[in-house]
C-alpha cells in the first residue's frame, strides 16, 4: 500500500513553489488517494491538473498501481484546517456546536486556539415595546465544535 507519509511530502514539495495549502490527503485500501488543496482564491483545474500529474510523476504505477484524484475542499464542506479559516475571515459561517447548537454569523477572528464570530440577536430592551437587533461576539475552541463551514446564500 502507498505510504500517507509519502504522498504527503510529493504533495508538500508541489506546494512550496505555490499560494495553495494542503487540506487533507487519503488513502482508501486499493491505493485510491485523494487530495484536497485550497487557495484564497479558489481552485483552478489546470492546477489540480499540475499536482495530479506531479504526483504521478513521483510514484511508479509499476511498483504499485493507484487511483488518484486530486481537487478541492469543496464549497460548503466543513474546514478542516486553520489556513480555511483564516481565510474566511469577514465572511458569514456556520457553527455547530457538539450539543447541536448551532450559530450563524461572521467569522472576526482566528488564533491557533479559538475563533470568534459576530452573531445578530435580537432583545427586547426592558420598558420597549419591540425587541432590537444587537451584535454579539461568540468565541469557541475548536474541540467545543462539530463544524464550521462557509455559509452560501442565494438572495
Amino acid at each position: 500500500m502507498i505510504e500517507k507519509k509519502e504522498v504527503t511530502r510529493i504533495v508538500e514539495e508541489w506546494l512550496s513553489v505555490k499560494d495553495y495549502f494542503l487540506i487533507d490527503i487519503m488513502i482508501s485500501p486499493g491505493n485510491k488517494i485523494v487530495v484536497e488543496i485550497d487557495h484564497a482564491e479558489g481552485v483552478w483545474i489546470d492546477d489540480c491538473v499540475d499536482l495530479s500529474r506531479y504526483i504521478e510523476s513521483k510514484l511508479n504505477r509499476e511498483e504499485e498501481d493507484f487511483e488518484l484524484e486530486v481537487g478541492s475542499a469543496g464549497i460548503g464542506q466543513p474546514f478542516k484546517v486553520l489556513k480555511q479559516y483564516q481565510n474566511h475571515v469577514g465572511k458569514e459561517v456556520e457553527v455547530m456546536m457538539l450539543d447541536n447548537r448551532k450559530y450563524t454569523g461572521i467569522l472576526k477572528e482566528v488564533t491557533d486556539e479559538h475563533f470568534s464570530i459576530t452573531v445578530e440577536k435580537k432583545v427586547k430592551p426592558e420598558g420597549s415595546k419591540r425587541p432590537k437587533k444587537i451584535q454579539e461576539d461568540l468565541t469557541f475552541a475548536y474541540n467545543e465544535i462539530t463544524y464550521t463551514k462557509y455559509l452560501i446564500r442565494f438572495k
